[in-house]
Order: structure tokens, then sequence, then C-alpha cells
């Protein structure tokens, strides 16, 4: 099955080309509420061409425009005209054929003394793994720029062909704390990730800082180190995600299974020296790294009920609570209680339904 994302590339326009792509985007939504507007006071969708929009815009973006309005129309319509959306944030978006870029330019036509010119405007497409412009080799969608926190942001849709071959491979994955990630092929491949003591000893070691600094009073040292601390979970599960994704590659696996989160903080263990780790540890984060990443690689990613993962016997199926981290059952089996998660999680029920035969 195949994946689209979306890529973001920073654009460097000069003065004269910020102006025009702020005056484009502002008139591009005002034309989309504009369409609405007549379509809902008519109760029925515009007829209208590129012709009949007395917008300065390109024709092509024009179409767009159109094409934009008459989904927001259909949306209106659905909810009896109940909720009108009006759209507010400045953008505008061309289609795949009326754009191209090279290693350093997007180039998109944009209004130029009244014309429609097809303009290069600076872009880093390449950035230090060279990863964005090897996704922008497969089938792209729209393009559509928006500004940002003062800065112009192209995001390009990319549909990720699906990983070829007849064989679907499954990988199971259990997150946690002590060991932030383990995760098992359906044909039996382990792989553990990350160091969960090493995490535990930098968390209590920004605490204890910041415990030195608020007898001190130094509040801005605080929130600094915070935000230092912040930064260095966040390097951790980018880490963990990338290698994740390279033992999925090493394995060509095409489904990724992982754990539905949301009620990890009640289902994992709170001991008291767990309790404060747990609830500073991002696991969605991590999830979702995994999630973009594996997206990446033309890899579907499943979420899962976790209920009983880590109690189940893989071999057996009855149910037994771990000893610390080693898990036995009465049948013989016996592993690391977190490797047990990842092995029921890769058979487990997938939340929405759309389960793959593993």
């Amino acid at each position: 099955m195949s994946q689209t994302i979306t890529v973001q590339v920073k654009l460097l326009p000069t003065k004269e080309q910020a102006s025009i792509l702020s005056e484009m985007s502002q008139s591009y939504i005002s034309t989309i509420n504009t369409l609405v507007s007549e379509m809902v006071a008519e109760k029925k969708s515009t007829k209208k061409s590129s012709k009949n929009i007395s917008a300065a815009l390109p024709s092509a973006v024009k179409n767009q425009a159109i094409k934009d309005a008459k989904s927001v129309f259909k949306k209106a319509k659905k909810n009896k005209y109940k909720v009108i959306p009006v759209l507010k944030k400045p953008v505008c978006i061309w289609n795949n054929q009326n754009y191209s870029f090279d290693l350093t330019h997007i180039l998109m036509p944009i209004m130029v003394n009244g014309k429609a010119t097809k303009t290069p405007i600076r872009a880093l497409l390449v950035d230090k793994d060279n990863r964005n412009f090897d996704l922008l080799k497969h089938k792209l969608g729209t393009l559509r720029v928006t500004k940002k926190t003062n800065k112009w942001i192209a995001q390009i849709s990319v549909t990720i062909p699906p990983i070829q071959g007849t064989d679907l491979k499954v990988m199971g994955i259990d997150l946690g704390l002590k060991v932030p990630a383990v995760a098992v092929t359906d044909d039996e491949k382990v792989r553990f990730f990350g160091n969960g003591r090493q995490n535990k000893y930098v968390k209590r070691k920004f605490r204890s800082e910041r415990k030195t600094l608020g007898k001190r009073k130094k509040l801005n040292a605080i929130r600094n180190s915070k935000d230092k601390e912040q930064r260095w979970m966040k390097d951790q599960d980018h880490k963990v995600s990338r290698a994740i994704i390279d033992f999925a590659k090493e394995n060509k696996i095409s489904v990724i299974r992982l754990e539905k989160l949301a009620n990890i903080r009640q289902t994992a263990s709170t001991s008291r020296k767990n309790e404060k780790n747990l609830h500073n540890w991002s696991f969605y984060r991590l999830a979702k790294f995994i999630e973009y990443k594996a997206n990446l690689e033309g890899m579907k990613v499943e979420y899962v009920n976790p209920a009983y993962t880590s109690q189940t016997c893989p071999k057996c199926f009855e149910k037994n609570k771990a000893q610390d981290r080693k898990y036995k059952c009465k049948c013989g089996f016996e592993k690391h209680r977190d490797l047990v998660g990842a092995m029921n999680i890769r058979y487990a029920p997938v939340i929405d339904g759309n389960s793959h035969s593993a």
C-alpha cells in the first residue's frame, strides 16, 4: 500500500519574491472564501473557471483555488450548512504540473509585473542526509507554500510506493523505560534499542541540577536546563527511531506494529523510582518518529490493542506475571519480558481493524 507524506522545504525568497508570495497567499484564501460564500448562497457547486476569477493569480493557481473551494463547499453541504468554514491562514497551492525544482531552487509561476512568470525561488532542498531530495524523486502531488514564524515553507505532497515483494513481513515493537524499545520480526530476529539506564541517569542529573538552581533562585537557568533536557530527550528518540527503521530495512519489513499508547501511563509499571521518569518521557513522540520514518521508507505502521501483551505466553497463550525483567511460563517458555510484549504485539488486534495477516 502506497504512503502519502508531506516533505517540508525551507524557502529563501528575495524581498520582492516574499512580497509577491504574501499577496498571492492572501488573494488565494480570499478567492476560496468568496467562492464558498457564493456556492452556499446558491446551494450548488460553482461552474466558474479560471477566466471568471479576477484575482491576481496564475490560471493554474486559480484552478486549484476553485477545486479547494468546491471541497470546502462539500463539507458545508454535508453538515447542512450549520458550519461554513472560513479560511484565515494565508496559503497558496500549485498542482504538480506547474512547478519543478533543481538542487537549489523551486521554480513556480508567480505574478511578476501583473503577469504569471515561472520564477526560481531559492530553497534548501538538500539536507545533510540528502533525504529530502531523495524523497522528491517519487510521485509528486501539490506544492503548498505558507509562512510559519517569519519563515517561508514549501510543503510538497509525495507518494511513496510500497516495498516491492510478495512476502508481507511484520515486526512488533514494545516501548518502555528500562528498555526504550525492543523489536522482533515474524522470523524471530530480535534487537534491543536505546539505553534506559543511561536515560535515567541523565534525567536524574538534570533534576539535581535544577534543584540546586532552585535554591539559588536562578529561574532563567532552570528554564534553560528544562529546554536542554527536552532537546536531549528528543535527540534520543530520533536516534532510537532511526536505528529501528534501519533494522526494519535490513530485514525487509513491510508492516511495523506498535502499542496504542493512549493508556501507557496507566498500564506501565509505576514504582516510585520509575514514576518521575515515566511522566517525563514522551512515548508518543518516539512512536510518531518511528511512524514518520517508516512511512518515508514505504513501510506501514499499525497500532494494536496493548492489553496483556506483556503477560500472555506467545507459545501456549496462558497469562503470567513477569518476575522483574524475566518472563517464565509453566509450558517452559522463558524470555525477557519486553521481548514477550513485542512478540505478542506482532499478532495483537489492530485498533482500526485494518490488519494485515501476519
